[in-house]
């Protein structure tokens, strides 16, 4: 089984750490009562975005108005929390999710014989072919993309124009001129939450992953071992960008959880911040109106290679083949009205923010706010790269966030952090 290659091409888009889920009762099933209507089919949803909590319980109470035979319970976890953990939980413990979240690639791999096909569902026509990339799965489509999401290092254009920097910087130089520039104005260039793994472990090692002339061709060699990280150019320059961002972030990194990260970005702190379009709705509550942007992670000085935002589908809503028909029937209905719907089309964009995956879905820059906006800016103009950690092998994440946070720590040099994660790569691959 093989995965064709893409790559998100300009005009992809019309107009983030992480894994979602629903459980459903096993004992539930397709049964009518004596006046020949469907009995009462629940529908538990393990959601695994947090920022999104409200929004979709909100979602799913517009649908069941019109479904009254379906209801949903809804629980939320995240952020610090490991959802991919809880869901290995469900399906040991025999309470295997109805729908439930993948981030496709090797994760798609991994649960492949879990997932109900998809083809033939009416959303497919309408779904951004590259979107449909990560869950396509020798030839059959095994998920819905839940959204498009981009990331690099969102700026407040307020403090950076208090620091007289007047032209965005797109390379290595150009971003450690502007921190210091900011830091003499008073200003703490970068809020750092290295207290996550996946700041480090999947966003940021994703970087020089994409860099790679061919990153399927090296990520192959990592799997046959003709590859490796340490010794690397552009691994050994991710480094450099994580001792910039240390130098002039705030103190106390390691400690530093996500919302801590947000917050200290959103209160106008800090002036730039690693994370993605999803921090959008907590920026709104904490600042409205915030005027903000994004720059590019950039780990050299070539601009064509460094000038580019990390964007891809975050994660795809499956349906367990397993589910009894009652449930997968409501799940794959409530999938095709969520994308299909005008209520549900509005929702996704105005409520929850989303960059569309779907080609019938009309998104404003005034709807997913100015984050968004951005992402879809550098889409349409071809400025992107994939995100390559979901390919990594399955658990590679954790580990790879412990040896960065030892480096983060000083407990590892740069190089024995490198030989680290081959040594996880090579243990961990199948």
């Amino acid at each position: 089984m093989a995965f064709k290659k893409y790559s998100l091409a300009a005009g992809l888009l019309s107009a983030s750490l992480l894994l979602s889920a629903c459980s459903s009762d096993s004992t539930s099933g397709d049964k009518k009562n004596s006046d020949g209507k469907e009995d009462k089919v629940v529908v538990d949803l393990f959601n695994g975005k947090v920022e999104i909590a409200d929004q979709l319980k909100a979602l799913t109470d517009k649908y069941t108005k019109d479904h009254p035979n379906v209801t949903f319970n809804i629980e939320s976890v995240g952020g610090g929390a490991d959802g991919s953990a809880a869901l290995k939980a469900k399906f040991a413990s025999n309470k295997a999710p109805d729908i439930f979240g993948n981030g496709g690639y090797q994760e798609a791999l991994t649960w492949q014989d879990k997932f109900e096909d998809l083809s033939d569902q009416p959303w497919v026509k309408d779904a951004y072919e590259a979107a449909l990339e990560p869950m396509t799965i020798d030839g059959k489509i095994y998920g819905q993309p839940v959204n498009m999401e981009g990331y690099g290092f969102a700026y407040n254009k307020k403090l950076f124009k208090q620091a007289g920097i007047t032209e965005l910087p797109t390379t290595f130089s150009e971003l450690e001129d502007a921190a210091k520039k900011l830091q003499d104005a008073g200003i703490i260039p970068f809020s750092i939450g290295y207290g996550e793994w996946w700041v480090l472990a999947n966003h940021g090692l994703n970087v020089p992953f994409a860099y790679q002339d061919d990153a399927d061709t090296f990520i192959k060699g990592m799997n046959e071992g003709t590859t490796k990280i340490e010794g690397n150019e552009h691994f050994e320059n991710y480094f450099k960008l994580v001792d910039l961002t240390m130098k002039y972030g705030n103190k106390n990194p390691l400690t530093t959880d996500y919302n801590t990260q947000v917050t200290l970005f959103a209160s106008g702190e800090a002036a730039m911040i690693q994370q993605g379009n999803w921090i959008q709705p907590m920026l709104d509550k904490i600042s409205p109106n915030m005027d903000v942007g994004f720059i590019p992670m950039a780990l050299n000085d070539d601009a064509s290679q460094a000038d580019k935002l990390m964007v891809d589908v975050p994660t795809n809503w499956v349906v367990h083949n397993g589910a009894p028909d009652a449930d997968k029937k409501a799940a794959l209905d409530f999938l095709n009205w969520m994308v299909s719907s005008e209520e549900g089309k509005e929702a996704l964009v105005k409520e929850f923010k989303y960059i569309p995956a779907f080609k019938t879905i009309e998104a404003k820059a005034e709807d997913i706010g100015p984050l968004g906006a951005e992402i879809q800016k550098y889409s349409q103009e071809g400025k992107t790269y994939s995100w390559q950690f979901m390919k990594y092998p399955d658990g590679a994440g954790q580990e790879f966030g412990a040896a960065l946070q030892a480096y983060v720590g000083g407990q590892k040099s740069a190089n024995e952090a490198m030989k680290a994660l081959d040594e996880t790569w090579a243990k961990l691959k199948k």
